[in-house]
């Protein structure tokens, strides 16, 4: 690390990317950056912080940068290719990770879905009882001088986290996604065993998930979840309106009761992966339940507020057909008695085919559904399938809303709108709420 230079990052507004200009600002380095000019809930943290943010241009790129590069640019975009020829220093976001978590007991979190809630948890935990520096995927980042942890989200897209080497792991899940670059589960499955026979000390996986069950890694696995085969066991779990509270058992040990005011069983099954890791740590369990408690969740998962005519909004990154299932389990759990609607914007054509029956199994918990038409991504712009197509598998609706006509969506009182996706789903949230003022 290099106080005289500054980093500049290429695409600074993306989730892993804010958080990482975060962490380095807080520890004292010289951090600007370039990206779109529309706003993004992540620069919020940036804008606090002081950070510059530029809009992209070959101009920005000069002598005494080092520059991270976002892994959606590839090295044709104007700044990374200015920034190679001059022969300035270009690390890739996962390079660059990679190196700087060196020196601290490090904790990846990966999984195909979760990932983010369970390392903002831990994150959380840890922070208040040792110093600890985090990078979350929801665009929140802090650097800890001194730190003892070093808590990050590990992304499988394109096998980025094999360029890690934590100490400890915990994986949710293991699902087939992307399928703009993995082949099949089986693919998905061996990339998360590479990055599993990369972490030194131990794994905590999920129990119920069958590739997990199959890693073939020489690293210790320890098994959480609610069964009895499981390592770290959740018992007598109690769902409630206010929350969940649950015991732990370590093999014959009790650990004690834990509780937590959050919905959905992953978010039991998320506090006991915590808890095994804390408990491998030597950390203070009694310190870890009062900071669980405490817990108010991350950006983008879960985030509710009241709206007009009785409706509570809920926004959700959900766009995994896993995913969906659990924040839809969640809304159940808090709000049993009121209709549970669920506004989703499928997230690319690759995955809307590819996961085209998963959608409508999971969507289908909800008691209606509106979908928006399909969000494309920069590496995607158009496909054979359409948002119609995902309508016409859902048994309880499905009818295609837009930003000029939410008629249908405006005629509900007194209910639950959960609005789920991984594009630009909140400008529909936006025009929702105006309508329901007017």
């Amino acid at each position: 690390m290099d106080k005289a230079t500054v980093y500049y990052f290429v695409g600074i507004k993306g989730s892993g990317m804010s958080s990482l200009a975060l962490i380095l600002h807080d520890k004292g380095f010289q951090v600007e950056g370039s990206d779109i000019e529309q706003y993004t809930f992540t620069q919020k943290g940036l804008a606090a912080a002081g950070i510059k943010m530029l809009p992209f241009s070959a101009d920005n790129i000069h002598e005494g940068l080092t520059v991270i590069a976002g892994n959606s640019f590839t090295d044709d975009h104007p700044e990374i290719k200015k920034a190679r020829a001059m022969g300035l220093p270009v690390y890739r976001y996962h390079e660059f990770l990679g190196k700087l978590m060196e020196g601290y007991t490090s904790i990846g979190v990966a999984g195909t879905h979760g990932k983010t809630s369970t390392t903002g948890l831990l994150s959380h935990v840890l922070s208040h009882i040792a110093p600890t520096s985090y990078l979350i995927g929801d665009g929140t980042g802090k650097g800890t001088l001194d730190a003892r942890f070093f808590v990050f989200e590990a992304d499988e897209y394109r096998r980025h986290f094999v360029a890690y080497h934590p100490d400890y792991a915990i994986m949710t899940n293991v699902d087939f996604d992307h399928p703009d670059y993995y082949k099949d589960l089986a693919d998905v499955q061996s990339a998360f065993e590479q990055f599993g026979s990369q972490v030194k000390k131990g794994i905590f996986a999920w129990g119920d998930d069958e590739s997990l069950r199959h890693l073939d890694v020489k690293t210790p696995i320890y098994y959480y979840g609610t069964k009895d085969r499981d390592d770290f066991q959740a018992v007598n779990v109690q769902r409630t309106t206010r929350g969940s509270s649950f015991e732990v058992k370590y093999h014959d040990e009790s650990l004690g009761t834990f509780e937590i005011p959050l919905f959905g069983e992953h978010n039991v099954l998320n506090s006991t992966a915590v808890i095994a890791v804390a408990y491998f740590e030597k950390v203070n369990l009694d310190e870890i339940r009062r900071e669980l408690l405490n817990f108010s969740g991350v950006k983008r998962r879960f985030s509710e507020h009241q709206v007009g005519h009785g409706m509570m909004l809920i926004d959700d990154y959900a766009h995994h057909p896993s995913e969906i299932k659990a924040t839809l389990d969640a809304a159940r759990q808090k709000y049993p008695d009121k209709q549970i609607l669920a506004v989703f914007q499928p997230h690319t054509y690759s995955r809307t085919k590819a996961l085209m029956d998963g959608f409508a199994k999971s969507l289908s918990m909800a008691d209606h559904v509106f979908l928006t038409n399909i969000f494309s991504s920069a590496r995607e712009k158009s496909g054979d399938v359409s948002s119609k197509d995902l309508a016409a598998k859902l048994p309880n609706g499905g009818e295609i809303i837009t930003m000029d006509d939410m008629t249908a969506l405006e005629a509900y009182h007194d209910a639950v709108v959960v609005f789920m996706g991984a594009g630009d789903i909140q400008k529909y949230e936006k025009r929702y709420e105006e309508q329901m003022k007017d």
